[in-house]
């Protein structure tokens, strides 16, 4: 659906980031910034590791081939940011300074110019110079302190939580930053932590200790296996929820005719006993019974997906149109990707453009500014 809203054209955003960091420069590509993605020679490792992420993270970008251990590749990115209004970096801290192009440097070229940082641990504190990637993020930010069910450890997820959550403070910021850019003429240094994200997303749900009478770990919500091997997502915390579920199934499974835990506060303090009794029952009957029968509630259950053709086929999916055709390219073939997850009411097609070939605007770019920027 084209439109002629502007959303956030007219921001220029320098992309030096790699890998999963570059989710957030997505997020302002996406929403209509004019963002360029500055590689190095032989491009963003992501590239090869995973040719479908990074044709994902990548949309509706443009690439420039810069080697900035070089001179001039150097002045030429500092040619670029003089008319750009954000430069966000994922280098560890001291890295981009080490290379002549720090805040500093870079507020000498473009006094309005946002730099936005993102590193695993932040700029200072112990733990800056550290190495690390998702994983070790998660573990120090209480996304493992958070209840997660009945006798069991809590494990990692393979969504890179912290890399996402990271990227998406780093465009809230940018978007703040830069308005503000605009109006003072002043830019500023962002300094966006991957682990300091994910400590923001456990923040709210972390309970004073591990008690097992935290009201956050339940046992009517939790995943169940079903007799055939496919599993069932329960999410009956609310009573009525639970009453409707326990009646609705008296018939068949007679233990859930037992009215004791219909309300909230008893069946988080018999938590284990109501899990245990949920597991048995779903396990008694196949994913297809459990389906029909549950399909006509209004009761908070979804099937477990576990595959990817799943997710696409599912009717809702569909309907919604959350996955569209990213149109190919020379070097890209077309690809199904999930759209930008906000339907704006004045339009926005985010599958715009495929990810571009190392340096493939180059030329482009600097036409752009002129013979100066040559």
């Amino acid at each position: 659906m084209g439109t002629e809203w502007p959303g956030l054209r007219g921001l220029r955003v320098l992309d030096l980031t790699r890998l999963l960091t570059g989710f957030g420069t997505l997020l302002l590509a996406d929403l209509g910034a004019d963002v360029i993605k500055i590689e190095g020679p032989g491009g963003d490792p992501g590239r090869h590791a995973d040719p479908d992420a990074f044709a994902a993270v990548n949309r509706n970008k443009r690439s420039v081939e810069l080697d900035l251990r070089s001179p001039d590749g150097r002045a030429r990115l500092l040619r670029l940011v003089a008319h750009s209004d954000v430069v966000v970096e994922s280098y560890r801290p001291g890295v981009l300074t080490g290379m002549g192009l720090g805040y500093e440097r870079l507020r000498a070229a473009n006094p309005r110019i946002v730099l936005c940082s993102i590193t695993g641990f932040g700029q200072d504190g112990p733990y800056a110079s550290r190495p690390g990637h998702d994983l070790n993020f998660l573990a120090l930010s209480g996304f493992f302190a958070v209840p997660h069910r009945v006798k069991a450890t809590v494990d990692r997820v393979g969504v890179r939580v912290a890399d996402l959550a990271g990227a998406m403070y780093a465009a809230l910021a940018i978007t703040v930053a830069a308005a503000s850019a605009r109006d003072t003429g002043v830019g500023q240094h962002l300094d966006v932590s991957l682990h300091e994200a994910a400590a923001a997303w456990a923040g709210p749900l972390l309970p004073p200790d591990r008690s097992a009478d935290s009201p956050l770990l339940t046992g009517d919500n939790d995943v169940f296996g079903t007799a055939d091997g496919r599993r069932i997502a329960l999410a009956t915390f609310e009573d009525k929820f639970w009453v409707a579920f326990r009646q609705a199934f008296a018939g068949d499974f007679p233990e859930l005719a037992d009215p004791r835990h219909d309300r909230r506060a008893d069946r988080t303090l018999a938590k284990a006993d109501v899990h245990a009794m949920l597991a048995d029952v779903f396990a008694r009957r196949d994913f297809a019974w459990w389906r029909a029968r549950l399909s006509t509630m209004d009761v908070p259950w979804a099937p477990v997906y576990e595959s990817a053709g799943e997710v696409l086929a599912d009717e809702h999916v569909v309907a919604r149109d959350l996955v569209g055709t990213l149109p190919g390219s020379a070097t890209e073939p077309a690809r199904r990707q999930v759209r930008f997850p906000v339907r704006f009411g004045a339009g926005l097609e985010s599958l715009r453009s495929a990810a571009p070939a190392v340096g493939e605007h180059s030329a482009e770019v600097f036409a752009e500014l002129g013979s100066a920027g040559q």
